[in-house]
């Protein structure tokens, strides 16, 4: 998310430093592990107290997952103002944004994680919703 800063009369862009649970970004690989040779798809969800803090994932009923897409019953979005974001897999090694991935980050929330194979803590990568990487700390 970015905020704004007026310094002597120029806004300059405040970039907002996520986090996430250890135990979110662990469901989160073992989630896409378990439905390899597909892609896992869900929305991040922020802790109550802390809105930078990504605590759990929102797996929506009815998601269609393939060996190259994951198709969101977008009707099955709870109306919560806690899902800042999207998540899913890739079954390959790449975690960079597809086309797909860009339009989707553009209309849906502000921060978006994709894991990679082999699925571990070091194989996935956040992007802002204009497909920018960014750093999250995992805490």
């Amino acid at each position: 998310m970015i905020l704004f800063k007026k310094k002597k009369n120029k806004v300059e862009p405040i970039q907002k430093r996520w986090k996430i649970a250890r135990n979110c970004l662990d469901l989160i690989l073992e989630c896409a592990k378990s439905e390899y040779p597909n892609e896992f798809g869900g929305f991040l969800r922020v802790d109550d107290d802390e809105k930078d803090t990504i605590t759990e994932i929102v797996i929506l009923p009815g998601t269609i997952s393939g060996d190259s897409h994951a198709i969101f019953r977008m009707n099955m979005l709870p109306i919560d103002f806690a899902i800042v974001g999207t998540v899913h897999s890739h079954p390959s090694y790449s975690a960079r944004p597809s086309g797909a991935d860009l339009h989707l980050f553009q209309k849906h929330g502000k921060i978006h994680i994709i894991s990679a194979k082999p699925y571990d803590e070091f194989s996935w990568k956040a992007y802002d919703y204009m497909g920018r990487g960014i750093d999250v700390d995992v805490i």
